[in-house]
């Protein structure tokens, strides 16, 4: 017999699947290839059945909402862990009640770039800026193995710089992660590099120009590219033309 929180996720995954748009999921299938089951739901769509679930578990305690997020996980789909990764941001209590092990936990078999932002930029991150999360921790994952925990490592610098994501500006410990994946060439990780230097730019646009100076025999071409046009043109392509 199913309990409440695992029917609850059950219900989440069927109300989401009501939104399942065919030509989406197509497109957007080698987008962000994963091995987790993609529904082809649109982010309004995600957020429609978000505002219902949190409005259903209003009364809930934070450790059964922590179990939904984790049962809704389980369940294997894209559109369900973004979900239950912005589940546990929208409530503050139980985001900042997570501990190092518990975030682990929720990073657990991410596979594709969405996954990896939207859990770093509504909870690692999060974390880390509060200090909630060490800079040791983030510096294990920018030496792992797994591509996808070293993006984790750079996409969790945003929420530091980020006005809309809380961030006031931490130069510091956004190069503690940029200095030491300088010279990693995966794409997914470069992506996420040019990302946390653009957004840095903002802050500090000196430090930025000084850091591509440095590491710019290391860097990917994409990254002195993209962040060069930030720069000098304020967008990452470029001035439209």
């Amino acid at each position: 017999m199913q309990t409440p929180v695992e029917r609850t996720a059950r219900d989440v995954i069927h109300d989401l699947r009501a939104f399942t748009n065919p030509e989406r999921r197509a497109s957007t299938l080698g987008y962000f290839p994963s091995a987790m089951e993609n529904l082809g739901v649109a982010v309004p769509d995600i957020r429609r059945v978000l505002k219902a679930t949190r409005q259903l578990v209003r009364e809930w305690s934070d450790v059964d909402v922590h179990d939904l997020a984790r049962a809704i996980v389980a369940q294997g789909t894209l559109e369900g862990r973004q979900l239950a990764y912005e589940l546990i941001a929208s409530r503050k209590s139980l985001l900042h009640s997570l501990r190092k092990a518990d975030v682990l936990r929720l990073g657990e078999g991410m596979d594709n770039w969405v996954s990896v932002d939207v859990f770093s930029c509504s909870i690692a991150g999060q974390l880390w800026r509060e200090r909630a999360l060490p800079d040791a921790e983030l510096l294990r994952w920018a030496r792992s193995r797994d591509r996808w925990w070293r993006r984790a490592a750079l996409a969790s610098t945003i929420p530091l710089n980020l006005a809309s994501r809380g961030g006031k500006g931490d130069v510091e410990r956004t190069l503690l992660v940029c200095e030491r994946l300088a010279a990693d060439r995966e794409e997914m990780v470069a992506k996420a590099l040019s990302w946390a230097l653009r957004t840095l730019v903002p802050i500090s646009a000196v430090t930025v120009e000084t850091f591509l100076a440095e590491y710019e025999d290391e860097l990917a071409a994409r990254v002195l590219r993209e962040v060069r046009n930030k720069l000098h043109t304020g967008r990452k392509n470029g001035p439209r033309t």
